[in-house]
């Protein structure tokens, strides 16, 4: 089964506190080849003890109960030794050089290992979307640290091509006669007006 779960919009500006927001989190399609990330997560912080209950609930009845975690620390201050989710407890672990600091690894005795890019909470939403797309798409070949990288170098092409686009439209405006028509209209024509006024004569 594919989980594909985003933030619902807030109904007339409000959100509702009665439950928790929504996971944000794409699974790839079942029956995809094996590959190197089975879809991404989009936590909202780097808490882990606050993020792994959710995350693995919605999780155990697609994949089996999972049991096991491991992260990489370079990007989680605290990393619990283990976290309770529904009835039952997972274990946490973290690998330094053994493990892609941008992924999230879960184990299940009934269905094994399982991969997940981990977006960056602080991500713009448009980023995000597009890794979780990349990360869920079944010819997908890179690893966690490369879709990140992907990523990030199509956000500075596509600044980069929008500062060029507002340059070229500058220009164009510049050549239209718009900078000499701003810098004409920065004089204010008062003050010639009162130069021309009438001097009073004597005794006036």
């Amino acid at each position: 089964m594919t989980a594909t779960m985003f933030d619902k919009p807030a109904v007339e500006g409000r959100t509702f506190s009665s439950s928790p927001p929504p996971l944000r989190l794409q699974l790839a399609p079942p029956g995809t080849a094996p590959a190197l990330i089975d879809g991404a997560w989009w936590p909202r912080s780097r808490d882990l003890t606050a993020e792994l209950p959710a995350l693995t609930a919605v999780l155990d009845p697609l994949w089996g109960r999972i049991t096991h975690v491991t992260v990489n620390p370079a990007f989680w201050p605290v990393i619990p030794r283990k976290v309770s989710v529904q009835g039952h407890v997972v274990k946490v672990g973290w690998f330094k050089a053994e493990q892609d600091p941008h992924k999230l690894l879960l184990l299940s005795y009934t269905a094994g290992r399982w991969d997940l890019l981990v977006i960056p909470p602080e991500t713009d939403a448009v980023t995000a979307a597009r890794l979780m797309t990349t990360a869920s798409d079944p010819a997908r070949s890179l690893t966690a640290s490369g879709l990140i990288q992907e990523a990030e170098l199509f956000r500075i092409a596509a600044e980069a091509e929008a500062a060029a686009w507002d340059s070229a439209r500058e220009t164009v405006w510049d050549s239209e006669g718009g900078h000499d028509a701003r810098h004409t209209s920065s004089h204010s024509p008062v003050g010639a007006a009162i130069g021309r006024l009438p001097i009073p004569a004597p005794g006036m």
